[in-house]
């Protein structure tokens, strides 16, 4: 091999390296994007799910009076006439500091 062209072949691997690593635009910024890339179309696609989910839900709560019941029931302690609403409420230690208030 003559000594230019080992010169020639040692040009080209340095800037080989350096389209690989090196500026703004390197195959190492690439990947790395690539990757994020990914993770944001994952993050997407759950945020996807969960909008689908609360349409549905949003959806029952418009059209479905067994939702709105449920619902009613369940985030406002509504009750029926004639029914009994029973609270439990969790035993306080002697040590705790916030003890719960007690019902009247």
């Amino acid at each position: 091999m003559t000594r230019a062209r080992l010169i020639a072949v040692a040009a080209a691997v340095v800037l080989a390296g350096l389209a690989f690593q090196a500026g703004e635009y390197g195959m190492l910024d690439w990947l790395k994007l690539r990757s994020q890339l990914a993770e944001e179309r994952r993050a997407v696609r759950e945020l996807e799910r969960q909008l689908d989910s609360l349409q549905r839900l949003a959806h029952a709560l418009e059209t479905d009076p067994a939702a709105q019941e449920r619902a009613a029931r369940e985030q406002f302690g509504m009750i029926r006439k004639g029914e009994l609403l029973y609270r439990l409420v969790p035993t306080v230690d002697a040590g705790d500091e916030n003890p719960a208030p007690t019902p009247r």
